[in-house]
């Protein structure tokens, strides 16, 4: 169990599956369009909802900005690898995360893979950030509307992908093949690494892969929820100009 916060989080989740709140509590007194929308949605629903004091949420939703709103989910329904790769549209787009334990890089990672239509996200089931509402706040709602499974194993995952016929490219700072020399129009896994190593060595040399994002300034290398949105850029730009050709 676990909660969400702020307007525009809470009504993603009444949007997008209802079925997980439990709750919805507001903040006595407090009025607005935007806030009403959120308890005609609750009510139409037939969700529990209460009213509380500002202490009460405050206590609840930490050092967040609740904007009056706090709303209790039962855990996140995920997809088994083998289901999420059959729900898959042509040719295919997946993320996945080895070891992003910052809940707003994994927020705003999620929110750039529903923009860009992504099939889905394959998050680890250890050492690293859960989907919390912290993630879904930093996602601006989108991680209710994301498909996600989670691994045990990321070789294995990677070598799965392989057996479906899907290409796993890693982003790796320092690499001599730059994002845009890989034709994204194949079936497509973007790889990504943590905040502080990157990418693990044996899922380095599992990616079919490995690619950067130049860089010109003294830091080595960008951020990594940045280099995810700069990356699914590329592959929605392939995509979108030319017909699918042959990976080199």
């Amino acid at each position: 169990m676990s909660f969400l916060y702020g307007i525009h989080s809470v009504l993603e989740a009444l949007r997008a599956d209802p079925a997980r709140i439990e709750k919805i509590t507001f903040q006595r007194g407090l009025y607005g369009p935007r806030l009403q929308e959120v308890i005609d949605l609750a009510r139409q629903a037939h969700l529990p909802i209460s009213f509380e004091e500002k202490a009460a949420l405050d206590r609840k939703a930490g050092d967040a900005r609740h904007q009056g709103v706090l709303c209790q989910v039962s855990e996140a329904a995920t997809l088994e690898v083998e289901d999420l790769l059959q729900r898959a549209s042509t040719p295919g787009l997946f993320i996945v995360l080895d070891g992003i334990e910052d809940p707003q890089n994994l927020g705003a990672i999620l929110r750039s893979a529903e923009v860009a239509g992504a099939d889905g996200v394959f998050l680890p089931k250890r050492r690293a950030a859960g989907l919390s509402g912290s993630v879904v706040r930093a996602s601006a709602g989108a991680a209710s509307h994301v498909r996600i499974s989670r691994f045990s194993s990321p070789s294995r995952l990677i070598e799965l992908l392989k057996q479906h016929g899907i290409w796993t490219t890693g982003l790796a700072a320092g690499t001599k093949k730059n994002l845009w020399d890989v034709d994204f129009r194949m079936p497509t896994a973007l790889v990504l690494g943590g905040e502080g190593e990157g990418l693990h060595r044996l899922v380095r040399e599992k990616c079919d892969f490995l690619v950067s994002i130049p860089v010109h300034g003294k830091v080595g290398s960008y951020n990594v929820s940045v280099a995810a949105g700069m990356a699914l850029y590329e592959i929605l730009r392939q995509r979108s100009s030319a017909p699918q050709g042959q990976t080199e």
